[in-house]
């Protein structure tokens, strides 16, 4: 295998034009056959036994050529990659340029490299001081919730359904007069006020009592996922078949002592107030981070290739697809219940893959800057924190974490560090 790297005419991106042999494109073409003449009927050969040569008489010599590239390929690519020493920071598009029995098969792989970013201002940069406040307000919000928490439902049969009640009704629904599909519901329990029914539908239930038969007229949002209730107005049967509603503790020492450590309500107010101080401190020192950076990104100038946003597009996809598998929903769930396309939803995006990659080449390049550097100690309380996180062996680890692992954790602790600088060093004003 051979190589060689050039230049393309948008900056940023080069093409590796690689070569096999014409013994290792064969080597490969004898590994195609062997994986797929099992699959392949030949007439007075039993399935999986008749000759490579037979196969290709019959069926062309290129039916083995797309298993034989794919072959080749992916190993050719990445040891090409490694090196040719340049810093790939975008998924290879790759393109067959030649593929013949017993000629040199030749493919080519476009790519994006790391931009070269120049720095400006980056330390002493100004920007807005935060001040910390906690209100009343937000003490009494937080008690709320608390008391939400300790709530017990009581069954009301005594009055019509108000609001915040938990109705249990029965439902169909009808457009045009028919019955539609996923229409239809019975014994279900709906939060009047939570606004998950579409339209004023929780609204209408308003006033109503339990046994009594109601008919809910609303119209569907245009954007709503299914094209045939798409804008349409549509009429529900409910029947209102029971109420709850919510008991809520009252505010006074005796619950202080059931929902916290504290005997008394103002103890339990004042823990409460130090934890919104702490917590908006953080937010405040995540806000002035980005302040920061933002004033930092802007005075450096860089030029990103789109290939580069496209792929970083493409990981930050993955991951939010990761997290709606954590939550128990599909791509394809999230996008009937957005209305987004696949297309629409990887637009929406771009600023933040754009934002990503500036935020990252500007700390790397503060870290070659300033000579940042991550010690033996720091690596090794990395490990044992890992370590403790998946509750494993510290050697465990180590063997886990492979040498490029291991360089882009020093290269992420480093930049942590150019974070911290730069956020230490800004004037607040």
């Amino acid at each position: 295998m051979s190589f060689k790297v050039e230049d393309l005419e948008k900056k940023n991106m080069k093409k590796l034009i690689i070569e096999a042999t014409a013994e290792e494109f064969e080597a490969a073409m004898e590994k195609a056959y062997h994986k797929n003449k099992g699959k392949i009927s030949v007439q007075g050969f039993r399935k999986g036994k008749a000759p490579r040569a037979i196969i290709e008489k019959m069926y062309g010599a290129g039916i083995f050529y797309e298993d034989a590239a794919n072959e080749i390929i992916p190993d050719a690519y990445e040891k090409a990659a490694q090196e040719c020493g340049l810093d790939i920071v975008s998924r290879p598009e790759i393109d067959v340029e030649q593929i013949e029995k017993g000629k040199t098969f030749i493919f080519t792989a476009e790519f994006a490299v790391k931009p070269e970013v120049v720095l400006g201002t980056y330390k002493g940069v100004e920007v807005e001081k935060a001040v910390i406040v906690v209100t009343e307000e937000e003490i009494a919000a937080e008690l709320d919730k608390v008391r939400e928490q300790n709530s017990r439902m009581l069954t009301v049969e005594d009055r019509p359904v108000q609001n915040g009640d938990i109705a249990t009704i029965d439902y169909e629904g009808f457009c045009d007069g028919v019955a539609f599909e996923g229409g239809k519901g019975e014994d279900h329990a709906l939060t009047i006020g939570s606004h998950s029914f579409i339209d004023t539908f929780e609204d209408q239930l308003i006033g109503k009592n339990i046994g009594e038969e109601v008919e809910v007229n609303v119209t569907f949002p245009e954007e709503y996922h299914s094209e045939e209730l798409s804008g349409k107005p549509a009429l529900f049967k409910v029947t209102v078949k029971g109420i709850k509603c919510k008991e809520l503790p009252e505010l006074d020492d005796e619950f202080a002592q059931e929902a916290s450590e504290f005997d008394t309500l103002d103890e339990y107010k004042e823990d409460i107030k130090s934890g919104l101080v702490e917590k908006k401190e953080k937010e405040a020192k995540t806000k002035k981070e980005d302040a920061v950076m933002d004033k930092v990104i802007e005075a450096a100038t860089m030029d990103i290739p789109e290939a580069m946003i496209t792929t970083t597009k493409g990981q930050m996809a993955e991951e939010f697809a990761q997290r709606l598998q954590m939550q128990g929903l599909s791509m394809e769930q999230y996008m009937q219940f957005t209305g987004l396309t696949a297309n629409k939803f990887m637009d929406t995006l771009q600023p933040q893959a754009l934002k990503r990659i500036q935020f990252r080449l500007v700390l790397e390049a503060i870290v070659k800057a300033e000579g940042i550097i991550t010690s033996d100690d720091e690596i090794e309380a990395e490990y044992k924190k890992m370590a403790d996180e998946y509750k494993m062996d510290v050697e465990k680890i180590k063997e886990i974490i492979g040498e490029k692992e291991k360089e882009q954790m020093k290269m992420d602790l480093a930049v942590q560090k150019a974070i911290d600088l730069v956020t230490e060093a800004a004037v607040e004003a």
